[in-house]
């Protein structure tokens, strides 16, 4: 089964096997492991940042991601949130939780450095608050948490290392990311405030990785569980990956698993990847 195309941006120099980093929102790794395991073997990602785990950390299941020769970091919740980290190389320099607000106790961020042998690669695996209903409290923490994120982000920045913040940003950047954008104008996820901070955050000198590789239309990574919407592509994008400059540079590929939706008991997610020419050690 094909990904989803996505236009090449730059060609694979053979003499350097690219860095396959991915994120997936898995809505329960526990009812999510066969799938996550099957497109692992298929997809072969170097370092994949999940979200929406749904599980303690003492509960998620190591031992298959292990066999299949990941490292694991993980920073969960029981019953809901929860993010992780797998990765075929070590993981340094492990942070959990978005900085800026000490009382904050939901599991929505994960950070960790991986070397290699052109320097240090930084990868978050993000979980942003959906905000809805958007005239309750639920939509100022997402407002604040997105303005935390973006803190984090100028902090960051200032390494000029590179930095790919991955995950379910829980945004619809633009009308363009929606199949029917007019049916979400009075939700959280498109509200034009969600918009200008999405859009703050990436003026800070980050790159949309799947808008720098396609501008092809269709490309969702979402499609709800209600009214039929995967059978009439009723799709939104909100899974993005969001790369620095020394991250951009080395950009030569992405996609979209679009197929992994029609899989048995599928998340309301797909996985969502990019190519790096990175040199490993």
């Amino acid at each position: 089964m094909a990904a989803e195309p996505a236009s090449r941006f730059n060609p694979i120099r053979p003499f350097i096997k690219p860095v396959r980093i991915a994120t997936w929102n898995v809505n329960s790794i526990k009812q999510r492991l066969d799938s996550a395991l099957a497109w692992l073997a298929e997809r072969k990602p170097d370092i994949v940042c999940l979200q929406e785990i749904k599980c303690v950390d003492e509960a998620f299941p190591r031992e298959p991601f292990e066999a299949a020769g990941y490292n694991l970091a993980v920073h969960g919740q029981k019953t809901f949130n929860g993010v992780a980290l797998l990765s075929k190389f070590p993981l340094d320099e492990v942070n959990v939780g978005l900085p800026g607000a000490d009382g904050d106790d939901h599991a929505r961020f994960i950070e960790a450095v991986v070397s290699t042998a052109q320097g240090a690669l930084r990868v978050a695996s993000i979980y942003l608050p959906n905000g809805n209903p958007p005239d309750t409290e639920k939509y100022s923490y997402k407002i604040s948490w997105m303005k935390r994120l973006s803190a984090y982000a100028r902090e960051r920045l200032l390494l000029e290392e590179p930095l790919i913040m991955a995950g379910d940003y829980n945004v619809i950047p633009t009308a363009a990311d929606a199949r029917n954008a007019q049916a979400w104008t009075g939700d959280a996820l498109f509200l034009p405030k969600t918009r200008d901070e999405f859009r703050a955050l990436v003026n800070l000198g980050l790159t949309d990785a799947m808008r720098a590789t396609s501008d092809d239309p269709g490309l969702y990574t979402f499609w709800d569980y209600q009214a039929g919407a995967w059978q009439k592509n009723n799709g939104i994008r909100i899974d993005h990956l969001l790369l620095s400059p020394p991250a951009l540079d080395k950009l030569s590929d992405a996609g979209i698993d679009r197929h992994v939706r029609s899989w048995e008991k599928p998340s309301d997610h797909v996985p969502v990847w990019i190519d790096l020419e990175i040199e490993t050690k």
